[in-house]
């Protein structure tokens, strides 16, 4: 049995599609599949069990990108293809059977969507699996020791960064003697390019407390070390999916993003947004998304210490 698998370039899409490759693999045991995803994620997918070949999709200009995809599948003989980018080359390539992003609810989350494209009820959730190696990488930047609260507090755009005054405020009052995580070590987690706002978080908690996991590693290497955290908070963004994949309690804030589609995946997850959704934050004159400014500020640190605590509380309640 031979499977391609084709993937999204941007982690949080690829994390949210990690259910349905999962869906596969224990359909078909044994199977040798081959995974064709953005380079930033190659390594998420290189330690799930039954994947011999990952294939990383740089993107080129007048998309040859999809030309070096045909060059190295179009020889093999497959028997499922899954494509959820939609692209031609999925449509040329000989399978026995073939699963293609097409028409779907658009109001439905991301991972149902991905389900009703390979027909399966109910969705699969998202998963993440680790080699030795990369757990071993994770052990070292955060070690085992007291609790860890994980904080994610960048993203991809500024306009849904929650300020970082309003994060340093939260993990203050999570992590006081009658917060949810007392004394508890703080973790900051983002990628390279958001080291400024991650570092504003950092510094604000006791020297003894600190763990940076600031532009440190991989995105696999991140997910594993999330993985041994005891709560995370942070942005919509590929981090807070990471989070929720590796079964680690997960709060989403949201602001100008739609939390229905994206919100953190599962029963350990829960998310908080602004007053207004993304429609009213950027209905004002001259929005521009490339400059656009912080547009989470409605959402409050009451509201979001409010929302931790009860996810917390969930949680443990069983």
């Amino acid at each position: 049995m031979r499977i391609l698998f084709i993937t999204s370039t941007r982690l949080g899409d690829a994390v949210l599609s990690t259910g349905a490759l999962a869906h596969f693999i224990r359909q078909y045991p044994g199977a040798q599949i081959a995974v064709a995803c953005g380079p930033l994620v190659a390594g998420l997918f290189a330690g799930m069990p039954g994947v011999s070949r990952v294939i990383p999709l740089a993107k080129e200009k007048y998309a040859l990108h999809w030309a070096k995809l045909w060059r190295e599948t179009s020889k093999t003989g497959w028997d499922i293809v899954i494509d959820l980018r939609n692209s031609l080359v999925s449509r040329l390539l000989l399978s026995k059977k073939k699963y293609i992003w097409g028409r779907t609810d658009p109001q439905k989350h991301k991972v149902e969507q991905i389900a009703e494209v390979i027909g399966v009820s109910p969705p699969p959730a998202p998963m993440l699996w680790f080699s030795d190696e990369t757990r071993s990488k994770a052990a070292a930047l955060v070690p085992a020791g007291e609790a860890v609260l994980a904080v994610g507090p960048a993203a991809n755009w500024a306009a849904k960064t929650w300020p970082a005054e309003n994060f340093t405020a939260l993990v203050e009052r999570l992590t006081a003697e009658d917060g949810i995580l007392p004394r508890a070590r703080v973790a900051v987690f983002a990628a390279p390019g958001e080291e400024e706002t991650a570092h504003k978080v950092l510094g604000s908690v006791p020297a003894k407390r600190q763990i940076d996991v600031i532009a440190k590693g991989a995105p696999e290497v991140a997910a594993a070390a999330l993985q041994r955290c005891a709560f995370y908070i942070g942005n919509d963004s590929g981090l807070m999916h990471s989070a929720a994949a590796v079964g680690t309690p997960t709060l989403g804030l949201f602001g100008p993003s739609w939390p229905h589609l994206y919100h953190p995946w599962g029963r350990h997850c829960a998310w908080v947004s602004t007053p207004q959704d993304f429609n009213q934050l950027v209905d004002f004159e001259g929005y521009d998304p490339k400059t656009a400014p912080c547009l989470m500020t409605g959402l409050t640190v009451d509201a979001a210490f409010e929302a931790a605590t009860t996810l917390w509380q969930r949680m443990n309640s069983r």
